[in-house]
């Protein structure tokens, strides 16, 4: 539901949210958990009101409805709730460590704090933080001494940076300045002298950023078996910032691994970091004081595979809790094994209430979070007065989602709609690799063979055209047998075929072979049809031209371009790029560094040969004329490259004008599992016009004939190459 169980600060409790509902557990055994409400509200974002009034007993959240989510504290021991905030649109409470405050964001635009009691409620600065009240993430920090909020906002140019101001009150302040659009995992260290959190760009690994709040004087490796003797020294005056040089006082911290979160013990000595370096998320421990760091790289905790995300501390910071895949797990942070805590919760799924929950938590929000504030000039309100009475009439979940996607519907936005979980899959269908003639099937009953797929099974096994299959694990195939059906479960198994025919000695043969899944076949597939497309550029143009596809805007689909830039490619005249069909991502604006990196100078290497500088000096660049292909089935980051390739004039466009969905989304999960598209973040053109629904132009229109591909023509390759090689230098 958006947020991790949270641990109490004496390490005996979690605090939870399953199926919009509270519920609290024993943290060390687990359990059966306690429900704690039953509300027709949402409960988000439990957290412990740590060192409150009643020591740990007390659990902050927010009771979200379509009219806004308001702060609450439940004590647990009565089972009593009372609300802090009853205006506005409240998300992530965060306690302050005495337990006397708590602040939050209000209308995703406005930092907050508010006494425990409810009183006292005030706005202490503005910005633009996470939007409210389904995203997460660390974006609040408390002093030691509870004087100062420091939180992450972003600013000029979508930068995000680190503030702080006074909690009674005061002028905000940045106290970093990085160039960053991402931030996070937001943690002032206990002594209050240092602020950490990671920054980074969106395909970037994220760094480790330290502020120091104050200029630190040197530390000395000599007085660390001294200080085993003295006590810790406390900050009588409290926390300090001297902004003063603060941009100097800006440090990257290096472990050495890639790291996607962090938290900080409770005596502020260790960091444990969360690493998915290499696939396989690890929870890291390393001493925050640079002296021990010299000598203790990252120390690996874990080893198993899942997703993990910390959830607390004891309180002695010897055990770290952490969620392993979705389960909570404890780890001495020593090293040593870990161990599971079972957490068992009894609900009874009511669908009618449920439903009418997740209608109310998808229509709220689009109201909020969809990028057009004018809902694309739908009235919001009517639609869903219209579709209310409609779903309290639907009967099963697939219903109710057909009826949310139809509700978005009403938005005529692209990316967008509901879905459920996915479906249990049937057998998985081993495939071969083979297309047979349709003709001699329905005829004859035969499956004779009129392609062999590249690379697939049935290539490597040697199986050729005009073959026929006639039995599987010698298993006669009948004219009523579904092929489809007789090769179930056989995925990476070896299966034996009966071929007979050919162009060899006659006779029958056996040949065993190993039939991969769907996907594999898709991918071999698309690996024929790129191979066909790429000598078809090579034979039109007398091999003058290259030819690259992209099948996607994703980070395989751009280390797929930097292999197809091969050495065949950049030895070619220009390049023909291939955008038509590409389902989008997030990568163009890498994608076309390549394309618009113009050449500047060459360095040659004593008795070898002379090459382009960028190539040398490590940077991916073809510094040859290229041409642009698009359909109307190029779609979203695909059409981002088309803009970003006519606004650079980097060459033509050719083909058919783009699908017109241009736009960017995140998936919210909704309180009963339907997952729901939210478009967020409008993408403007060079001139300021919404590109939502508006498709990329061509400058050489070329729409393709029904049919033409079983002809073996490319028409839109064709005007592709026609118009590159009148580009360049005629042919010698």
């Amino acid at each position: 539901q958006g947020f991790a169980p949270d641990l109490s600060p004496d390490g005996k409790k979690l605090a939870l949210v399953a199926r919009g509902e509270l519920w609290a557990t024993e943290a060390r055994d687990g359990g059966d958990a306690v429900r704690l409400s039953r509300t027709s509200t949402l409960e988000r974002q439990a957290r412990w009101l740590r060192g409150g009034r009643d020591g740990d007993r007390e659990i902050v959240y927010v009771a979200w409805s379509a009219e806004g989510g308001r702060v609450m504290v439940h004590e647990v021991v009565t089972n009593q709730s009372r609300a802090l905030t009853t205006s506005g649109d409240a998300s992530l409470p965060t306690p302050s460590r005495d337990g006397r405050r708590i602040a939050y964001l209000r209308d995703g635009n406005a930092l907050h704090v508010v006494n425990a009691d409810g009183t006292g409620d005030r706005r202490l600065a503005s910005g633009t933080f996470a939007r409210a009240p389904f995203d997460g993430g660390r974006v609040i920090a408390w002093s030691p001494d509870n004087q100062w909020v420091a939180y992450l906002t972003r600013g000029e140019r979508g930068f995000t940076n680190a503030w702080v101001v006074p909690a009674a009150g005061g002028e905000a302040r940045p106290v970093s300045f990085l160039g960053s659009s991402n931030s996070s995992a937001l943690e002032w260290t206990p002594d209050g002298r240092a602020l950490l959190f990671l920054t980074n760009q969106r395909t970037e690994a994220a760094r480790l950023v330290r502020v120091d709040l104050v200029p630190q004087p040197p530390a000395f490796r000599e007085d660390r078996f001294r200080e085993l003797f003295t006590p810790a020294a406390r900050d009588s005056a409290g926390t300090r910032i001297v902004f003063e040089g603060l941009r100097e006082r800006a440090r990257i911290l290096t472990p050495g691994i890639e790291v996607g979160n962090l938290a900080l013990t409770p005596d502020g000595k260790t960091l444990v970091l969360v690493s998915d370096g290499g696939g396989q998320p690890t929870l890291y421990a390393w001493p925050l004081d640079e002296t021990a760091r010299e000598t203790a790289p990252p120390r690996p905790l874990t080893s198993t595979s899942g997703n993990k995300s910390v959830i607390g501390f004891s309180p002695d910071s010897r055990e770290v809790w952490y969620l392993d895949g979705g389960r909570v797990a404890i780890v001495p942070l020593a090293g040593g094994a870990s161990r599971a805590v079972a957490v068992t919760a009894a609900l009874d799924v009511d669908f009618e209430s449920d439903k009418l929950v997740a209608f109310e938590q998808a229509w709220a929000t689009q109201r909020d979070q969809f990028y057009d504030p004018t809902m694309h000039g739908a009235d919001w309100n009517a639609v869903r007065a219209r579709f209310e009475p409609v779903v309290r009439q639907a009967r099963s979940p697939d219903e109710f989602r057909r009826l949310l996607s139809l509700m978005v519907g009403e938005l005529n936005a692209s990316h967008s709609g509901a879905s459920g979980p996915p479906a249990v899959s049937p057998a998985p269908t081993g495939r071969l690799g083979l297309r047979f003639d349709r003709a001699a099937w329905e005829r004859d009953g035969v499956l004779q063979v009129e392609e062999v797929v590249r690379l697939g099974p049935a290539a490597v096994a040697g199986i050729a055209v005009g073959e026929r299959i006639t039995a599987v694990d010698e298993r006669p195939l009948a004219r009523t047998d579904n092929l489809d059906s007789v090769l179930a479960n056989t995925v990476d198994r070896k299966v034996m075929l009966t071929v007979q025919g050919g162009t060899g000695p006659g006779g029958e043969r056996r040949v065993a072979l190993r039939p991969v899944a769907s996907g594999s076949y898709k991918q071999l597939l698309y690996q024929q049809w790129v191979e066909e497309r790429r000598t078809y550029v090579a034979r039109i143009s007398n091999g003058r031209l290259g030819y690259v596809h992209m099948l996607d805007m994703g980070e395989e689909s751009l280390n797929k371009l930097y292999l197809d830039l091969d050495t065949e490619n950049v030895s070619r005249e220009g390049v023909v790029i291939d955008m038509r069909n590409n389902n989008g991502g997030f990568v163009n604006a890498y994608a076309l560094d390549v394309f618009a990196r113009r050449p500047y100078m060459s360095m040659t290497t004593r008795g070898a040969v002379t090459a382009p500088a960028r190539t040398q000096l490590g940077q991916r660049a073809l510094e040859k004329p290229t041409v642009l292909v698009t359909n109307q089935h190029t779609l979203s980051d695909g059409e981002d490259f088309t803009q970003g390739y006519r606004v650079l004039g980097l060459g033509k466009v050719v083909g058919e004008p783009t699908a017109g969905w241009i736009i960017y989304t995140s998936n919210i999960q909704l309180v009963d599992g339907t997952s729901l598209r939210v478009p967020f973040i409008r993408v403007d053109d060079h001139e300021g016009k919404n590109m939502e629904r508006v498709p990329r132009p061509v400058d050489v229109p070329v729409t393709r004939p029904v049919g033409e591909h079983y002809r073996g023509v490319d028409s839109q390759l064709d005007a592709a190459v026609r118009v590159l090689l009148e580009q360049l230098r005629p042919s010698r």
